[in-house]
């Protein structure tokens, strides 16, 4: 048991998974035919000439995601209906053939460099309008495809497939070769992350509402990931049970209670996909989500062990909406008044705490500044240890008085000591008496902890 345990703390994330986590957030673009026929879904028999954004301005879509504070964008590049936002060699259903007549991919990928953020596409693997759809010819035009866009459009740091699967217009459906998909990317983009339900690089949250676990574990059982790299040898329970019932979808992932059944670990963190408005594509009569909602999800996936890939949908005219760009504004404005500068603060670690019991002191000159959030980071490189922990607060009086109970910590965790948008009704309640100092005890860990970083804000 205590070698598995200590196994499983050292499951570690590659360079491009390092590099994935301090993005932090990056925005999704859905645009193509459903844009102009008010589609979520589009059936691949949607004529070419329908596809026409007369003002497109993609330097504008970066200008706008960068005020978010976002560092790349993933378009879709082709969506379940098979028309391609490039003009590709192996198709008539692309923009080439659209009054458009231009390359939507280039225009973004460039407009990405010019910006100084990073490009990144999702080409959908179920496509409506392939006649090749559900035969072994597909995987070949897939490949094709997807080779077009690893070689010809500069560096790419994200490739995003989902696992939708349906009819083509031969009525089949396809079995879709993804480790044939994987060695492509790794051989012409190696640094990108790939996303998909089963690793290897960046798995699904479970849903599309922004809704974190109350434990995001990026290490995880590889019966769960199974595309991803086996870092350890089976749980001690392997052989008297499965795990063949888990999902994404899941609440319990990467717990202690399944991973002693695991026959093998893996490290594949969450990203936490929601769209700025309910759709994923544009629809006129759709609003933004609140400014409430956003700073809430970015709580509770930035600060969570996961990333945000937040959707913005360009309109008819290859522009995004402008009630869009001022919430995204508004966004990145709240998360920088929030997290610009840390608090000052003396932290040390107590003495003769046990490795994998710590007790971080956190101290102030004089009485405790207008505390809102504790953000604690583990040291990832070498794994994510930490089960459990709680933050009290320290009075003048001597007093103790708990604040937050947290399960992992991961990459980034933060913590909430107030309610971000209530001027009254602080959660800190220490009876009217002044803190002194915060306290931050891990109360159970895998092994030591290794922690990054304790900041207050």
């Amino acid at each position: 048991m205590m070698d598995f345990l200590k196994e499983a703390a050292r499951v570690a994330p590659s360079k491009r998974q390092l590099d994935w986590f301090d993005l932090e957030m990056y925005a999704f673009i859905h645009f193509g035919p459903n844009t102009f026929t008010n589609r979520e879904w589009g059936l691949g028999t949607e004529k070419e000439e329908i596809f026409h954004p007369e003002k497109l301005d993609c330097d504008q879509w970066v200008d706008a995601i960068k005020k978010a504070g976002m560092k790349g964008m993933v378009l879709t590049a082709k969506h379940h209906d098979g028309f391609c936002l490039w003009p590709s060699r192996y198709t008539e259903h692309s923009v080439k053939n659209s009054p458009f007549r231009g390359d939507v991919v280039r225009e973004a990928a460039e407009a990405c460099r010019r910006g100084g953020i990073k490009f990144g596409f999702y080409l959908s693997p179920w496509d409506r309008n392939s006649p090749y759809y559900g035969t072994p010819e597909y995987n070949e035009y897939f490949c094709s495809q997807l080779t077009e866009l690893l070689t010809e459009y500069g560096d790419i740091f994200y490739v995003w497939f989902d696992n939708a699967c349906g009819e083509g217009p031969n009525g089949k459906k396809q079995t879709y070769d993804f480790r044939r998909y994987f060695e492509l990317i790794r051989k012409y983009q190696p640094d990108a992350v790939i996303f998909n339900d089963g690793g290897p690089d960046v798995r699904w949250c479970g849903n599309e509402a922004g809704k974190a676990r109350h434990a995001e574990w990026a290490v995880v059982p590889s019966e769960l990931c199974f595309h991803g790299e086996v870092q350890t040898g089976p749980g001690p329970m392997a052989d008297e049970g499965s795990l063949s019932w888990m999902y994404n979808t899941e609440d319990e992932i990467g717990t202690m209670a399944n991973i002693l059944y695991s026959r093998g670990l893996t490290y594949v963190p969450a990203e936490i996909d929601m769209s700025i408005r309910p759709g994923w594509f544009w629809h006129p009569e759709e609003e933004p989500h609140s400014l409430e909602r956003l700073f809430h999800t970015y709580l509770t996936s930035v600060g969570a062990n996961a990333c945000l890939h937040l959707n913005i949908p360009p309109t008819r005219e290859g522009l995004l909406d402008e009630r869009d760009v001022r919430r995204l504004a508004e966004f990145g404005d709240m998360i920088r008044k929030h997290f610009g500068t840390p608090l000052p603060a003396k932290v040390t670690k107590r003495e003769n705490t046990p490795p994998t019991q710590p007790v971080y002191r956190i101290e102030f000159d004089g009485d405790a500044p207008d505390i809102r959030y504790v953000v604690l980071k583990e040291d990832i490189a070498r794994g994510q240890r930490v089960e459990s922990f709680l933050i009290t607060a320290e009075t003048w009086n001597g007093g103790q008085y708990p604040l937050f109970q947290g399960t992992c910590i991961g990459h980034k965790k933060i913590c909430p000591l107030r309610d971000p948008f209530a001027l009254q009704n602080p959660l800190i309640d220490v009876a009217g008496e002044k803190i002194s100092a915060l306290n931050v005890q891990v109360t159970a860990a895998r092994d030591e902890v290794l922690m990054k970083s304790v900041e207050v804000y």
